[in-house]
């Protein structure tokens, strides 16, 4: 049986919200395995400049990530939805190992199969070094803050 990630395609305003509202709550669980359920078996990404195949490839990256991207935060908004796909924006802070902060922000366009996983994800991503002050209070995961 094959896995399902409701909601599925074809999406209307309501389930593209779901969709982004689970997105965001999985990504700052910052749990690279479970992340990483919501894709299909083969899904292809580019994040930035890499690129990359298959689970098990971005299993190794988001622990790369995370590792190297300390007290992340997510938050993703909803930018246009048809059919089988879904554009959102986003923007998370962070800091390295140093303490310097960062704000990540960028487009994502996503393409998904018909049981609900993510088949391609494609993001653009720019960091803006910040500092202490110029954080943002991001709500908490699963907020519907900035929905």
């Amino acid at each position: 049986m094959p896995d399902t990630r409701p909601p599925c395609p074809p999406f209307t305003a309501e389930t593209a919200l779901r969709k982004v509202r689970a997105a965001e709550d999985a990504w700052n669980t910052r749990d690279p395995e479970r992340v990483a359920l919501a894709y299909t078996e083969d899904s292809e990404w580019r994040n930035r400049d890499v690129f990359l195949t298959g689970r098990t490839e971005i299993v190794a990256f988001l622990r790369a990530k995370w590792e190297r991207e300390l007290d992340y935060r997510l938050r993703k908004e909803l930018w246009a939805f048809t059919g089988d796909r879904i554009a959102v924006r986003f923007e998370y802070e962070w800091h390295d190992a140093a303490g310097q902060w960062y704000r990540s922000y960028g487009n994502e366009n996503w393409e998904f199969d018909a049981n609900g996983l993510m088949r391609r994800r494609f993001a653009s991503v720019n960091d803006l070094a910040i500092t202490e002050r110029e954080r943002r209070v991001l709500p908490p995961a699963g907020s519907s803050a900035g929905a």
